[in-house]
């Protein structure tokens, strides 16, 4: 199916929006690593896949949430959040007092050409709160030549 010229000039415009986005973000929060904890600079990393330039395999998928939720980016959050289990919107009501302190991948399991799953664990602090560290194993599909996160469980609880 052919898009339309209307659908095409949206996604021209929805493109051109991101890179302007992620170029102010880059500007503002240069880094020498990329919040999701690889060496390389965000704008190398996280932010191809925020941008839309790069698809990522499901480890890389879950690092790009992770950077997206540090720096906001609730509508990359719900395009990589799988229709099934998608909620409508995000609660950002802390996110000005969130401070991200860490992601480590613990596990990075492809069960088939279409399912994986990664173990993982992020650390933060909201407010003047102790750190919480939040450790789940996170499910992803692949449809639609691209992963989506599915859900997650909580180890020991």
């Amino acid at each position: 199916m052919v898009p339309s010229a209307a659908d095409a000039q949206f996604y021209c415009i929805k493109f051109v929006h991101r890179i302007l986005f992620l170029e102010c973000i880059v500007s503002m929060t240069s880094t020498s690593h990329c919040y999701c904890g690889l060496s390389s600079p965000y704008e190398q990393c996280c932010g191809l896949f925020h941008s839309g330039l790069a698809r990522a395999a499901a480890e890389q998928l879950m690092r790009s949430r992770y950077s997206a939720y540090v720096l906001g980016l609730e509508e990359y959050l719900l395009e990589t959040w799988h229709e099934s289990t998608r909620p409508a919107s995000l609660d950002y009501s802390d996110a000005a007092k969130t401070k991200w302190l860490g992601l480590e991948i613990r596990r990075n399991s492809v069960i088939d050409s279409t399912h994986a799953q990664v173990e993982f664990i992020a650390r933060y602090k909201t407010g003047g709160q102790s750190a919480v560290r939040l450790h789940e194993i996170s499910d992803f599909i692949f449809e639609d030549g691209r992963w989506f996160y599915v859900s997650g469980v909580f180890p020991g609880k």
